[in-house]
Order: C-alpha cells, then sequence, then structure tokens
C-alpha cells in the first residue's frame, strides 16, 4: 500500500498555523507528503524544510488573492498538491494546516486503509473531530462545529477538492466513504488574540468585501474570544506533537458561560436534545456513510 500526504499553507509564521505538527502527525501514515507553499511573507518555506523529513515534497504556488468569492482559492491550492501526488498512491491523505491526527489513532487509520483499499466502492475515509476554541483546554460542544469530515480520499483525479476544501466532491457527488476510527484535533481557534484576529482578517478576505471586512471583522489589534456559545472543558489527551505549543502559550483564556452568546431557541432546543441522545437533528453530512 502506497499513500501520499497532501497539504497546502501560506504565511505559516505570520498567522500562526501549526503546519510542522499537523505534518508530521500524519508522515508515520504516509510515504510520501506533499505541500504546496504559497507566496508568503515569511520564512514559512524554510519552516518546511527544516523538518528534515526526505518524505516531503514542496511546490511552490502563488495564490490568486483577486479570487474573493467561497473560500474558492482554498480549493484550487488544496487541488494543486493533490494533482501531483504520486501516480501509484492507493489513498490520499489531506491534513488542513490547523489539524492535527492523533497518534492514538495511528493503528486504526491504517487498518481502515488496508482494510478498504481493494473496495473501489469506498471512496475515502471519515475522522471524528475536537475543535479547540480560545486556549487548549476548550472545546466546542454546539451545532456549529462539524462532528466528522473526510480527510482520505482515493487517488481518483474525478475527485475534486469542494468547495472552500472543507471537503470533496466525485463527479459533483458526495463521497461514499467508512469510519476509520481516526480523530483529529482543529486548533484553528487557539491562536495569541493578535494573530488571531490577523488571521481573521485575511481568512475573511477570500469570501468578502472590504467593506464586510471593516463591518464584521474590523481592525482590532486583539481577536474578541468571548463572542461564542457553548463550550465544555477538555478533559482528554492532546497529541505528543503539540506539547510544546501548548507549553508556549502566553496569553490568557478565561470562559464565563454566563457570558456565553445566547443561540435561538430552536437551536437551544437541539442542543438539549444531543447532549441527551447523541443525535444532531438535521445535521448537514458532507458525505455517504456506507
Amino acid at each position: 500500500m502506497f499513500v501520499s500526504g497532501f497539504t497546502f499553507i501560506r504565511n505559516a509564521v505570520k498567522y500562526d498555523y501549526p503546519i510542522v505538527e499537523a505534518i508530521g502527525s500524519i508522515l508515520p501514515l504516509c510515504d510520501e507528503v506533499v505541500v504546496a507553499i504559497g507566496n508568503s511573507e515569511d520564512y514559512t518555506r524554510q519552516l518546511i524544510e527544516n523538518i528534515g523529513s526526505p518524505k516531503i515534497k514542496i511546490i511552490d504556488t502563488v495564490w490568486d488573492d483577486n479570487l474573493r468569492q467561497g473560500g474558492q482559492v482554498l480549493a484550487l491550492e488544496t487541488m494543486k498538491a493533490y494533482n501531483v501526488i504520486n501516480p501509484k498512491a492507493d489513498w490520499a491523505f489531506y491534513i488542513q494546516a490547523d489539524e492535527i491526527l492523533h497518534e492514538d489513532s495511528l493503528a486504526n487509520v491504517r487498518n481502515a486503509m488496508l482494510q478498504y483499499k481493494d473496495d473501489k466502492q469506498v471512496e475515502g475515509l471519515l475522522f471524528d473531530y475536537v475543535h479547540f476554541y480560545g486556549s487548549y483546554d476548550y472545546v466546542g460542544d454546539s451545532r456549529r462545529w462539524y462532528r466528522k469530515e473526510v480527510r482520505i480520499v482515493r487517488n481518483d483525479k474525478a475527485i475534486q477538492s469542494y468547495r472552500d476544501a472543507q471537503g470533496f466532491r466525485k463527479n459533483g457527488e458526495k463521497l461514499k466513504v467508512k469510519n476509520c476510527g481516526g480523530i483529529i484535533h482543529h486548533y484553528g481557534w487557539v491562536k495569541p488574540p493578535d494573530k488571531q484576529q490577523a488571521k481573521q482578517q485575511a481568512f475573511h478576505r477570500l469570501w468578502h468585501s472590504d467593506q464586510w471586512l471593516t463591518e464584521n471583522v474590523g481592525d482590532k489589534d486583539a481577536f474578541d474570544y468571548t463572542k461564542i456559545d457553548t463550550l465544555k472543558r477538555f478533559t482528554g489527551k492532546h497529541p505528543a506533537i503539540i506539547a510544546e505549543r501548548i507549553k508556549s502559550m502566553n496569553w490568557q483564556f478565561d470562559y464565563d458561560p454566563a457570558k456565553q452568546l445566547k443561540p435561538k431557541l430552536k437551536y437551544r432546543i437541539a442542543n438539549a436534545i444531543e447532549r441527551l441522545t447523541g443525535k444532531r437533528l438535521g445535521e448537514y453530512k458532507n458525505y455517504k456513510l456506507l
């Protein structure tokens, strides 16, 4: 079995992306990892080179900064990496720059790839997600956070990155997938407040006009982490690969449930049902589970 990893990144240092840890988390499962490095304003390329793994294959790209609709540029950059993976790859493991595969999942993921390698009905493998917010101590537990997503797909050029690179489609249809037993920690909402604010200003530029940015993101120096609905304290174990980053956290985040944003009544009811039953009513699924 041959496994290609692929990802994209731009301005990893400027916006404090844990891309080194993200790549490192999937390296044990991959025979190669293609990294599409966009035209950056910092030393992102050096950062990736310094990982020092012979498995890593860097391609240099230029982002279309004039494309400001629906985050499409993210899907385009994803495809630049996906399109140059080794032709003999059976599976392609996609990891985003703020996602980390937990090392406790490595055996499950490898076994799933082996189990379904020759079952062509299975077009992708599905992962469980844990979304951190504000600090490494709290996770989102409301409907705004997706619970599962496809991160391993077949090496099939009919498969394309979908919309803003959240998931994938094959000939316009959702992928048929199996659960792989893997857990991915998403740390995109855990950054120093100044880095988070800068990231939000750059990130939303991929979707919205300058006027929208002014009205909704603003020019503040620091991101306001208090504008959130429900969170719960994380009681699990972080991936070992991110331990040093956690130790270096240099900002304070205190979650006060009394100050949380209040969801609409229908969402409060749906959240309550989910906590009681584990079922999410009307959940959007970016895949077809076999």
